[in-house]
């Protein structure tokens, strides 16, 4: 198939009031905002099998998941259903990607678990309030400031909220109740109360984790099939593979069926999920109030006062505007559905790429899986032992620990450990504290970088300055420094020649320093002259009248020039 790309709406330059109306009403511009109007004119009877096996596939490994982070987020398990088939309907009409699934994930569910308390109502407003501001940035077209959270950040956040994850659910293998939700307190808590250990769980969740890593084990050994028998080697090596990627199912109907025949023996030896709601959620406006146990009423603005006061690889393009319109919109309709925040799944999104899906229209087969799995399996997921759902999750989130990473950014650039540390760290206090430290000392040294460009300094008897970026108000100072320094303060003064090739945009401040360098140059009795301006910025100059102001297309030209006037 044709790959999915991202299509902005037309140009705009500088056209008249009716070609603007005109084109913001045109179909190429529909089709920016329903990027299905750009593949379902084109799609194709062939696809249709792809998409089917793609969203089967997906959906059954979307719901043990979705009841695994359920559990992670601290609410019943139901509602990870309740949040996992919206995303798969609206995708298909908002989203430009084929892979992209959207639904719960572990990092998302730790970040509601903070917020939430354990209480739905709290959970469900919180995904209004999530989508609401979502859209709002895609109608703004605020994706970019996407671009400001730097991979360092995002891999320190990851790597620690995996690990926050993963340990979380080692109470639940071991069997533990009570432990507190903060990281270091579940530490100590857990280490302190393993002699409560229920052995039922322990042997339960180990099986569960060694099934699991050794079907991950497979699939990732598995071996294309080979010329010979490939009828039959083609058939077993799919059967494996198919095995392995709905692995995370198998296992949590294994145990299930496990503890459901213990419990019928009448030896409840295991931690089980319990009571669940059945049947699917009503469609309702999402609660503005909350009303506790004793009858006392919170409004929506206590709410938020009080719980968030302190608060390509597949060779097409992803258009972040519209995939945050695409979420946004997903958390707002499932606010309807008592659904908690959700995102992009890494995990589901690779399992969709694999199984071969050719349109966003996959998500609709998982989203009939989950709604199938809500109307008639609620009853069976009261069997579900707790332990085999903590396997799941350490499963998941296990590869987002990327050690690797360390050592890449010590060989490739090792100030990049800086804002991994700090987020990493951080993140282990509250893991918003870490993303937003991470940004800021990202942000810092961004700056830094701003404010203190590099100026390379040659000495051809003449000194020649070759800046290497743009000049901007906040490197003005630093320029002011290396001139004076380097030729007004020498003895005698030195001429300069400022290599501006690399320079592609300066700014007033810029510009009214330049003026009082020339009249400093001009009183000490020597040159400054600028080369190989882009004619951008020497337009800039220009109109702006400075006095002596002297450029030359090349440094040769320039030397040439101060040379003769030292003669």
């Amino acid at each position: 198939m044709e790959p999915l790309v991202d299509r902005p709406g037309p140009q705009i330059g500088r056209s008249s009031l009716g070609e603007r109306m005109a084109s913001c009403c045109s179909y190429r511009t529909l089709q920016a905002w329903l990027p299905i109007l750009t593949w379902l004119p084109k799609y194709r009877l062939s696809w249709l099998q792809m998409d089917l096996i793609a969203g089967l596939t997906v959906g059954l490994t979307t719901v043990p998941q979705a009841l695994a982070y359920a559990e992670v987020a601290g609410l019943p398990v139901q509602y990870g259903l309740y949040s996992a088939f919206m995303g798969g309907f609206i995708y298909t009409f908002l989203g430009t990607s084929k892979d992209v699934t959207l639904g719960p994930t572990a990092i998302m569910s730790l970040l509601c678990a903070s917020y939430v308390g354990g209480d739905p109502v709290r959970a469900v407003l919180l995904s209004l309030i999530c989508g609401t501001i979502q859209t709002a940035m895609a109608l703004l077209r605020l994706g970019f400031l996407l671009d400001f959270i730097s991979f360092p950040v995002i891999k320190g956040f990851t790597c620690a909220a995996a690990v926050t994850i993963g340990f979380g659910q080692v109470k639940n293998v071991l069997g533990l109740k009570d432990i507190p939700h903060e990281f270091f307190l579940q530490v100590y808590y857990t280490f302190y109360r393993i002699p409560e250990t229920r052995i039922g769980d322990v042997v339960l969740g180990l099986l569960c984790l060694c099934l699991l890593v050794t079907l991950q084990w497979m699939k990732s050994t598995l071996e294309p099939p080979s010329e010979q028998n490939a009828l039959l080697t083609r058939a077993a090596h799919s059967l494996v593979w198919g095995i392995a990627t709905v692995r995370n199912a198998l296992v949590v109907v294994a145990a299930t069926f496990v503890a459901f025949s213990w419990n019928a023996f009448g030896s409840p030896v295991f931690t089980i999920t319990g009571k669940t709601s059945q049947g699917l959620p009503p469609f309702r406006a999402p609660p503005l109030f909350e009303t506790t146990p004793n009858g006392t009423s919170i409004s929506f603005g206590e709410i938020i006062e009080v719980r968030w006061g302190s608060a390509s690889q597949n060779d097409y393009r992803i258009n972040a505007n519209q995939e945050l319109f695409a979420i946004g919109l997903t958390n707002i309709m499932g606010s309807f559905v008592s659904a908690y925040p959700v995102t992009g799944s890494f995990g589901r999104t690779a399992v969709n790429s694999q199984t071969g899906v050719c349109t966003p229209a996959g998500g609709i087969v998982t989203g009939v899986v989950v709604l199938l799995s809500l109307a008639f399996l609620m009853p069976a997921f009261y069997y579900i032992p707790k332990a085999s759902l903590a396997a799941v999750i350490i499963c998941a989130v296990a590869p987002l620990v990327d050690y690797r990473v360390v050592m890449q950014f010590w060989r490739i650039r090792k100030l990049d450990l800086v804002p991994f540390l700090i987020t990493f760290l951080l993140s282990f206090w509250e893991v918003q504290y870490g993303i937003v430290g991470g940004v800021v000392v990202s942000g810092l040294m961004l700056l830094y970088n701003v404010a203190r460009p590099s100026i390379k300094v040659c000495d051809h008897g003449v000194l020649v300055m070759e800046l290497d970026s743009g000049l901007s108000f906040p490197s003005t100072e630093y320029l002011n420094t290396v001139l004076y320094t380097q030729a007004l303060q020498a003895s005698p003064p030195r001429s300069v020649v400022l290599d501006c090739h690399h320079v592609n945009t300066v700014d007033y401040t810029v510009v009214n320093e330049l003026r009082d360098l020339l009249r400093q140059f001009k009183l000490r009795g020597v040159g400054l002259i600028f080369s190989g301006l882009q004619y951008s910025v020497l337009e800039v100059l220009l109109a702006a009248d400075l006095p002596d102001l002297r450029h030359t297309a090349s440094v040769e030209a320039a030397l040439t020039i101060l040379s003769g006037s030292t003669q």
